[in-house]
């Protein structure tokens, strides 16, 4: 296809199971948009092809610039129906995984951004179900990175308001990044099923990957519920502080011992970025000191590393330079969530 509706298609950006995106031009608006097809197979279940529409619908309603917003609905000349969205040029989180864990400050400044972001969809009284690092896009801002916002939720197809989460049984989401709740289906869940994804993300940004890496709901389900999540300390040694007892909590395996508000996460993950940020010096100090046995010894300078360390500016900037390092194509898992998005309805 070369033309949708008045869009005119340049790339595909990505491609699941029930749907395609391509990225397009709105030549009467002169932007870049985001078009999600419905795949051709599909075409013909009513019930497929109103989950599809449902989609486009919740997130047109949410009004929160941290969600792709949806600004046009329509179908082709086949039937096939598709909606357009914002395009948001920066990659997504998965591509900034794939090039290996961050340095615990910035991952953890990530993942306050994160949580502010599924704040913002509990707010609108929507649960997700399925953040994962691939459907977290990233907004370009400002060389300075001066408070800008940078990642915005994608892939609405298995979320759920939750008045309604509360009563689903269908196990549905990416096991890795599951909560233990949405694999057993046995009485719904609420937005703390989300804090647990947002303590995954974050903790496969710290160490490269997520806290229990699963191939299958059924190893979800096979979790040791008195496990406690793996420590961080393994990374971060002595610097590790409460960030195990933070982690233990959003990742905990029953609902009633996490954290109960994303935004509370986020400044807990604020607070820590600050910490690791002042201990910086201090331990920077303590490895550069030259003693009367080792007076040879080759050493950094504590001035360099103190001023790199302590400048949370710095690492904003250090952080959005990294999208431009990335020469990854966008890869827009909106354009569907594979088997999960039939039975997650």
């Amino acid at each position: 296809m070369d033309v949708i509706g008045r869009y005119r298609l340049r790339d595909k950006i990505g491609a699941g199971a029930f749907a395609t995106v391509w990225r397009g031009y709105d030549d009467d608006l002169d932007v870049d948009v985001a078009v999600k097809v419905l795949a051709d197979n599909w075409a013909s279940r009513a019930d497929v092809r109103e989950r599809f529409l449902s989609e486009a619908r919740l997130m047109r309603r949410i009004a929160s610039d941290r969600v792709v917003r949806v600004f046009d609905l329509g179908k082709l000349d086949d039937g096939r129906p598709y909606f357009v969205m914002d395009y948001i040029g920066g990659g997504t989180l998965g591509d900034v995984l794939r090039q290996g864990p961050l340095d615990a400050v910035d991952a953890l400044w990530w993942g306050a951004d994160l949580a502010h972001a599924v704040a913002a969809l509990h707010s609108e009284g929507v649960v997700h179900r399925d953040v994962t690092p691939a459907n977290l896009l990233l907004r370009p801002g400002d060389e300075s990175g001066g408070g800008t916002h940078r990642i915005v939720l994608a892939d609405l197809g298995l979320a759920k308001r939750a008045a309604e989460a509360s009563g689903l049984t269908q196990a549905v989401g990416t096991p890795s990044y599951m909560a233990p709740e949405q694999g057993r289906g046995d009485g719904g869940f609420d937005e703390r099923a989300d804090i647990y994804a947002i303590g995954a993300v974050t903790f496969a940004l710290i160490t490269g990957h997520p806290p229990y890496v699963a191939g299958s709901i059924g190893e979800v389900l096979n979790r040791d519920p008195d496990l406690p999540p793996p420590s961080l300390r393994s990374v971060l040694h002595d610097s590790v502080g409460p960030l195990d007892d933070i982690f233990g909590r959003a990742l905990a395996y029953r609902v009633d011992d996490r954290w109960e508000r994303a935004d509370t996460l986020a400044e807990r993950f604020e607070a820590e970025a600050y910490r690791l940020e002042q201990e910086a010096p201090l331990r920077a100090e303590e490895r550069t000191e030259i003693t009367d046995e080792d007076p040879d010894a080759t050493v950094a300078t504590v001035a360099t590393v103190a001023t790199d360390a302590t400048d949370a500016t710095v690492r904003r900037r250090r952080r959005t330079r990294m999208w431009f390092l990335l020469a990854l194509p966008v890869v827009f898992v909106a354009a569907g969530v594979g088997g999960w998005f039939l039975f997650g309805r």
